[in-house]
């Protein structure tokens, strides 16, 4: 992998680690936030191969408020996490 595609995956991964629990971002949003602001789409592969469980990307929606995919589990899996973690 290039560095510069390196370094804007740890800077993704980096903000979406700091989403606090209950709480989303979206995929602009992110992109934004690491330095890229037109690169949400990107945000969106980076997302797609995260299996790291510390990253927690589930937190990451659309910027029209819906769910989107989600790698471990499908759509549906990723709004079950966001609703337990809203209820905590």
């Amino acid at each position: 992998m290039k560095k510069n595609k390196r370094d804007f995956s740890d800077r993704v991964y980096s903000v979406v680690r700091k989403i606090p629990r209950g709480k989303v971002m979206t995929y602009a949003e992110v992109a934004k936030a690491a330095g890229k602001p037109h690169a949400s789409r990107a945000v969106g592969y980076w997302m797609s191969k995260n299996y790291n469980p510390k990253i927690p990307c589930h937190r990451v929606i659309r910027s029209d408020g819906t769910i989107g995919d989600y790698n471990r589990g499908g759509p549906s899996r990723k709004a079950e996490l966001l609703l337990m973690e809203r209820k905590r």
